[in-house]
């Protein structure tokens, strides 16, 4: 099993504060997220990636312990590399490290095993165990991983609280709506998220095993747009336009989520001014049939080479004015 660099999938420091890590996390998932990459399976593995790396640096238990992975596998690596890199050795040294007796070391890893369908990787699973139960009560699962066997813990022994994971969607996914499968206990769930969702909403997911009523919350994180700036549920964007148009007046064309539309640009309309177009923005969470607006700040491109004649012609204008 090769080891897996998740500071390089990310592209970040070892270093790296929890906003960098944040912040390169959502650059790359708006740039491999399936919605944008239909069809396209090595997109879709990359976006994979991503997401187990951000799972475990985002954490920071997690990270704490893919750290001390690393350490001990770059040792093993300055040591000439000669074989396998022993696992067990290093749950062994680990739990040492830890200050735990016995030979058992229990293992935090919070979050769902199957979000998008696929799984995390041997490697995740290896340091990980899969999904342990927290203290905070936020895992699916609860078992203690042991150099010779792996023994699940009676469930109504773990905490009873709410999971939580959070989900990026796109502005797309957003406006119409979209669904994630997630994978709870060996047991798959076909979860809708709403149209209007935002960041921070809320999808409750009514579970439960062996007894134990457990909710699972999605919590959504919105992917930046680079098309939209979002604000509560009207939209944002900036509409390129000629000299000639903002002069003499026109339309031109304005996408928006729902389709393009015409905008009637006005004779003599001048450089970032905004024009309201009413019920094209997003779709309100609690009334998907009402919309908010979109509002188009028009830009105003000037030429940047001039013919012979249209410098004559402006020099006249300037002459005139």
């Amino acid at each position: 099993m090769d080891y897996k660099d998740y500071y390089k999938t990310l592209g970040v420091e070892r270093t790296a504060s929890a906003d960098e890590i944040k912040k390169a996390y959502r650059k790359l998932a708006m740039k491999y997220h399936p919605d944008r990459n239909q069809g396209n399976k090595q997109a879709e593995d990359q976006f994979k990636e991503i997401n187990e790396a951000y799972e475990v640096l985002s954490d920071p238990q997690k990270r704490s312990r893919y750290d001390m992975l690393g350490d001990s596998y770059s040792s093993w690596q300055r040591g000439g590399a000669q074989g396998g890199f022993n696992w067990n050795d290093w749950i062994n040294q680990a739990q040492q490290s830890a200050g735990r007796g016995g030979t058992t070391y229990r293992v935090d890893a919070t979050g769902f095993e199957d979000l998008f369908g696929g799984g995390f990787s041997d490697f995740f699973n290896a340091i990980f165990g899969g999904g342990m139960a927290s203290a905070g009560g936020r895992t699916a699962s609860a078992r203690t991983v042991n150099t010779a066997q792996t023994t699940r813990l009676d469930p109504r022994k773990a905490a009873a609280a709410s999971l939580e994971q959070q989900v990026s969607i796109s502005l797309d996914e957003a406006f119409r709506g979209t669904q994630r499968i997630i994978q709870v206990d060996n047991r798959r769930l076909e979860v809708k998220i709403p149209p209007g969702s935002n960041n921070g909403t809320r999808i409750r997911v009514a579970s439960g095993s062996n007894g134990l009523k457990q909710d699972i919350y999605l919590v959504i994180e919105m992917l930046p747009d680079s098309r939209f700036e979002r604000k509560n549920d009207d939209l944002y964007t900036e509409v390129p336009i000629d000299l000639y148009t903002a002069v003499l007046g026109g339309q031109v064309n304005v996408g928006t989520l729902s389709g393009n539309v015409m905008l009637k640009i006005p004779a003599g309309t001048q450089p970032g001014q905004t024009f309201r177009l009413a019920g094209r923005g997003m779709p309100h969470l609690r009334n998907p049939q009402s919309f908010g607006d979109l509002f188009a700040k028009v830009k105003v491109q000037l030429p940047k080479s001039l013919s012979q004649k249209q410098r004559d012609l402006f020099e006249q204008l300037s002459r005139e004015k």
